[in-house]
């Protein structure tokens, strides 16, 4: 009995040790103890990813927090693949304005965005991480983010520590994926249609993340060319969503998030250096 008895709390021992030692813990910022990013950094994880998300209306089958659960999602993926690298807490504000027609937006300006961006990167600096790595998941704040990296990579590239901007984990992958989607009969779409709705199905679609039921009727004003004029006289819907997300579906989500990771490892790789550094141990 005795025996059963040592087996089984040894057994309980080894699980929440195993439990605490979980993968994502080990590169999510806000998941670690202070030892632990210690740790890290003296392993040669000195790469910090300072993830921004967004809190906006994203039509009525989408949560507004879409942009920085996507975020948190992506920032961990990346940094797991990069190896050298720890994800700072992803930011929920992006450049943007609120309204009462649509009440789901949290907006900042854009100098207060780029300030608080730049005290991140310097608390991170400060913590022992050698390269900054800026990045968003909203078209606002973009320019920013462009920015303030070059402010700080100049100010602080004399001390051996890079800040760069990743811009290709949101224009490029998304215009890419936009391509694909083109090319392949899919209806244009763009806020809260098929790229976002379906990235959130793929990663939080048993989460609450998409009002499953509403998907099928999720169409909102037609998308405009660029330079076209609005038609006067056409009716304007105004639910949030900018054109056609029906044919969303999870298989589309994990082609655009496959493509947001990848392209920002490899993009990163190239700004710093174009060194693939080894994993830590």
């Amino acid at each position: 009995m005795r025996f059963w008895t040592l087996t089984i709390w040894m057994f309980a021992i080894g699980a929440a040790g195993s439990y605490g030692q979980t993968k994502a813990a080990l590169v999510d910022f806000e998941m670690m103890t202070w030892p632990e990013v210690k740790q890290a950094l003296a392993r040669g994880k000195t790469t910090a990813l300072i993830y921004n998300g967004g809190t906006e209306q994203r039509g009525p089958h989408n949560v507004n927090g879409g942009h920085t659960l996507m975020g948190r999602a992506t920032v961990v993926a990346i940094a797991e693949k990069l190896g050298n690298a720890i994800a700072a807490p992803v930011m929920p504000f992006s450049v943007n304005n609120a309204s009462a027609d649509l009440p789901g937006t949290i907006g900042l300006t854009g100098p207060l965005f780029a300030a608080v961006n730049e005290q991140v990167a310097e608390q991170m600096i400060k913590s022992g991480f050698k390269n900054i790595v800026l990045m968003g998941d909203h078209g606002g704040g973009q320019k920013e983010l462009g920015e303030v990296a070059n402010k700080l990579d100049e100010q602080y590239s004399s001390q051996g520590i890079r800040v760069v901007f990743c811009d290709e984990v949101y224009r490029k992958a998304n215009g890419d994926f936009d391509k694909w989607l083109a090319a392949n009969g899919y209806p244009s779409s763009s806020h809260a249609g098929i790229p976002d709705t379906s990235e959130m199905l793929f990663l939080g679609g048993d989460k609450g993340w998409v009002r499953k039921e509403l998907v099928a009727t999720a169409v909102g004003d037609p998308i405009r060319k660029p330079g076209e004029a609005r038609d006067p006289n056409a009716k304007r819907v105004n639910n949030g969503i900018t054109g056609d997300a029906r044919r969303s579906a999870p298989e589309l989500g994990k082609r655009l998030f496959d493509m947001k990771v990848e392209y920002a490892v490899d993009q990163i790789h190239r700004l710093l250096n174009g060194n693939k550094p080894a994993t830590p141990q």
